[in-house]
Parts: structure tokens; C-alpha cells; sequence
């Protein structure tokens, strides 16, 4: 209907009631006509120009129209009774147009404001880019990923590193998703007042089964306090399809000045940022307090040595991401162990951080038992300070799959 009324305002069609009126006029006061050329015939009469007897009265204030209608029908009206053919009378109604533009406004401002604006639930916020949603009141990160075929092995089935770097993605989209997202790698808005970065210490994996190509995984994330100066991170790790548990994950975070390199106290600002989020639960595996025996070149089985780092294995806060760690640490398990077993748990404890300039070795121990074999690794410096010390369990593969 707006619509209408600004076409009209441009194209002027005659109402009914003026189409009725016309019609009962009498023949002496229809209008005359006006004719270029010869009068019309059968073959000009598309020639013939109808003009209306009443013509404007002003323009631009001056009186310009008739003051009574002509008489002589057929003939050409005397020039005094036309207004003349300018710019500006053949412009539309301005005033008409105006208000028609002003109805739309005013519509659209009474549906804008009959939207409905309420703020979504804590457990359906969706993040930034519709990946994932914050369910359990707010508490718990969920998203899911499709296995894709760049992201499989030789087994056909995801790599460690995949997963690992799904839990990374799914951690970092919970901090976004909750909106404390201010820089550095997961850093808060305080935290980056400070030049603070989270750094992880301690990580524990338990893998159920690997996904295949195609399958859809679903991943459950969640923070809980751990100590005074610590953060503990939690993974849960779904069959989407089934339901099936595929992988569980927990970690332990503190915090490190980006500037000194040195770790830090955890402030009170930032605990107030980050404190609703905290879930007060055990961890999703229990922690495993074994302690990872020291290895160097006389108690290692393997060594690899002259490992490197590239620019894409550094993070957006200058130093080696941590999954990366993973990788260096398996180039060292020995070949037969790899092609007939698959990763069951992993125990990494971060010591220090490696950059883009660092020549790393891997040192691998190796004891067999019946049914699994258990490693020991080291990551050091080849001026042999240590980065990474892990313990790998490792089960026989399933042929039948």
C-alpha cells in the first residue's frame, strides 16, 4: 500500500468518481482537442493529443491558467490559456511523494519495534560464527566437527593431532563465545591489561576409539578452578550419530607475562572475569599422579634428533602450540610400535616453551607388556633443557574394522 502511494505520486490515475463526473458532462464542455499536423483521420488518429480543459492556476505563485474554458472545439486554444512546458510542471507532487516515504518509515519503525529483542537463554547462546552453543546454564561449550579426509591417516581413521587440535578450537571458541575474548590466545580483557597469556602445564588423554572419515563428532568443554593459581579445562569427545564416547580430555592452565616470559600470580580481576564460568566437578579423568622417569641418551631406546619448528607452528603468541609438541614427541616411537597399535592415553607435563630459533632431540623408552605397550618420552633442547615430558599407552589395533 506504501508502494502504491509513492507510484501514484508519480503516475496520477483517475478515480472513479472523476471518471463518472466526466462522463455526464455534457458534450458542449468536453475539452478540446489538440492537434499537430492535419486533423486526425483513419490513419493519424494516433496522432491525436487529448488535453484537459483545466490546466494548472499557478506556478510558482503567478496565474497562468484559463479563466474560462475555450470555445473553439477542434481548433488550436489561444496560447495564453496553456501553461507553459517547463521543468518544473512536469515534475510530481513532492508533498505526496514526502509522505508516502514518511508512512514507510513509520512502518517500518513500528515492526522494528515490535521485534522481539529478549536476550537468548545461557544454555542457546550460539558463538560468533554458529559452530558451536554454550549449553548447561551457561557452563558448558559444545561443538561439533566432521571428520574430514586431509584430517585421516593411513588407517583411515583421525590422527591424534586432529583431535587434539579440535579440543584447542573448541577451547578457544568457548572463551569467544562467552565474550571474554581480548587478544593473546584466550586472554581476557584483564588479562590483557596485564600482558598475561594462559600456558598449559599438564595434559591427560584417554582415547576410546578414533573416528573415520565422514563421522561427526561432538565436543563438550568446561573450566573449573585448580588451585590458587590455576585453571583446570575439561573435553568430552561424542559419536554425534550414536552417542558413543569417543575421547576425554583434561588439562591444567596457569599464567604467564607475555613480556618477561615469567609465570604469574592469578589477579583478582581476572577471577572475577572468568569465575561464574567455573564448574566445581572432578575432572573427566582421574588425574594420574605416576611419575614420569627422567630420560637421556643412555636410558633412551630412540632418539631423534635436529627437530625444528616452522612459522605455522607458532601461535598467535610467538611460541610452539602445544599440539605440535605432540607430533615431535611420537616422530621418536619406533615404527613397528606405531603400525600395529594405536594411541590409547597420553600424560604430557609442559616444563618450559620453545621458539621459531629451537633445535629439539625426542628420547623414547619403551616397555612391553601382554596386552599394551607404555612408553616414556622426553622433549628437550639440544642444550638439553627439558620442554615436554610424557608417558603413552599404546593397545593393539582393531584389523576387523
Amino acid at each position: 500500500m506504501v508502494a502504491a502511494a509513492a507510484t501514484a505520486a508519480f503516475f496520477p490515475v483517475p478515480s472513479s468518481s472523476s471518471s463518472s463526473s466526466s462522463s455526464s458532462t455534457s458534450s458542449a464542455a468536453k475539452p478540446p482537442s489538440v492537434s499537430f499536423g492535419p486533423k486526425p483521420t483513419s490513419s493519424n488518429v494516433g496522432l491525436q493529443v487529448k488535453a484537459n480543459a483545466q490546466v494548472a492556476t499557478k506556478i510558482n505563485g503567478a496565474n497562468t491558467g484559463p479563466k474560462a474554458n475555450p470555445t473553439m472545439v477542434g481548433d488550436d486554444p489561444p496560447s495564453s490559456y496553456l501553461a507553459p512546458r517547463t521543468f518544473y510542471n512536469q515534475l510530481p507532487d513532492w508533498s505526496v511523494l514526502l509522505a508516502a516515504i514518511t508512512t514507510m518509515f513509520l512502518a517500518a519503525e513500528k515492526e522494528w519495534t515490535l521485534l522481539d529483542w529478549k536476550p537468548k537463554k545461557p544454555d542457546m547462546l550460539s558463538d560468533a560464527f554458529g559452530l558451536g552453543k554454550i549449553i548447561e546454564n551457561g557452563l558448558v561449550y559444545r561443538q561439533s566437527f566432521s571428520i574430514r579426509s586431509y584430517e585421516i591417516g593411513a588407517d583411515k581413521t583421525a590422527s591424534i593431532e586432529t583431535l587434539m587440535n579440535h579440543l584447542q578450537e573448541t577451547a578457544l571458541n568457548h572463551v569467544m563465545c562467552a565474550g571474554l575474548m581480548e587478544g593473546g590466545f584466550g586472554s581476557t580483557p584483564e588479562m590483557s591489561k596485564r600482558n598475561l597469556i594462559w600456558v598449559v602445564t599438564k595434559m591427560q588423554v584417554l582415547v576410546d576409539r578414533y573416528p573415520s572419515w565422514g563421522d561427526v563428532i561432538e565436543v563438550d568443554t568446561w573450566v573449573s578452578s585448580s588451585g590458587k593459581n590455576g585453571m583446570r579445562r575439561d573435553w568430552h569427545v561424542r559419536d554425534r550419530r550414536t552417542g558413543q564416547t569417543i575421547m576425554r580430555a583434561t588439562s591444567n592452565w596457569v599464567m604467564m607475562n607475555k613480556q618477561t616470559r615469567k609465570l604469574s600470580k592469578f589477579p583478582e580481576e581476572v577471577r572475577a572475569e572468568i569465575g561464574p564460568y567455573f564448574i566445581e566437578q572432578d575432572p573427566v579423568i582421574n588425574e594420574d599422579n605416576r611419575k614420569i622417569p627422567k630420560l637421556n641418551d643412555d636410558t633412551a631406546d630412540h632418539v631423534r634428533r635436529g627437530l625444528t619448528p616452522r612459522w605455522s607452528d607458532l601461535d598467535v603468541n610467538q611460541h610452539v602450540n602445544n599440539v605440535k609438541y605432540i607430533g615431535w614427541i611420537l616422530e621418536s616411537a619406533p615404527m613397528s610400535i606405531v603400525e600395529n597399535h594405536e594411541l590409547a592415553s597420553m600424560t604430557l607435563e609442559y616444563r618450559r616453551e620453545c621458539g621459531r630459533d629451537s633445535v629439539l632431540q625426542s628420547l623414547s623408552a619403551v616397555s612391553a607388556a601382554e596386552t599394551s605397550v607404555e612408553c616414556q618420552h622426553l622433549l628437550r633442547l639440544e642444550s638439553g633443557s627439558e620442554i615436554v615430558k610424557g608417558r603413552t599407552e599404546w593397545r593393539p589395533k582393531n584389523r576387523g574394522l
